[in-house]
């Protein structure tokens, strides 16, 4: 199961591709959906801090594997970085490092790129 969906670049953004993301995974484990609403949250957040586009936001489900994909098409590459404790930003890809079990980024041929990362659930996926 793949679904996807464009946001605007807007503040309301966040909180919408948040709301996409426990949508469209349903019934897995409140653990689960607890990490990705907030990986997907730090995602959302550097599309519409760092870019001047809108984003697409896929999540795919196979089996317990769930990989979520935001794509933009603004240039420049994330890195992870590392902030102090006094510093207000910084700390999204560290967060998504910690929670899921892979991530990386993805060049786009024109201008843009992905960033996505996969969390395994052991919940059995609703069959829809």
């Amino acid at each position: 199961m793949t679904d996807t969906r464009t946001f605007p670049h807007e503040p309301q953004s966040v909180p919408a591709a948040r709301r996409f993301a426990t949508s469209v995974l349903r019934g897995a484990s409140t653990e689960i959906l607890e990490a990705v609403e907030l990986m997907v949250s730090e995602l959302a957040t550097n599309c519409i801090r760092h870019t001047d586009s809108g984003f697409d936001l896929t999540i795919t489900r196979s089996g317990a594997d769930i990989r979520v994909e935001a794509t933009d098409h603004a240039g420049g590459t994330p890195t992870m970085r590392s902030p102090k404790p006094t510093d207000p930003s910084g700390r999204g890809l560290k967060i998504i490092d910690m929670l899921s079990a892979r991530w990386g980024v993805q060049s786009a041929s024109g201008a843009g790129k992905t960033v996505w990362f996969t969390i395994s659930d052991p919940t059995p996926a609703p069959v829809t």
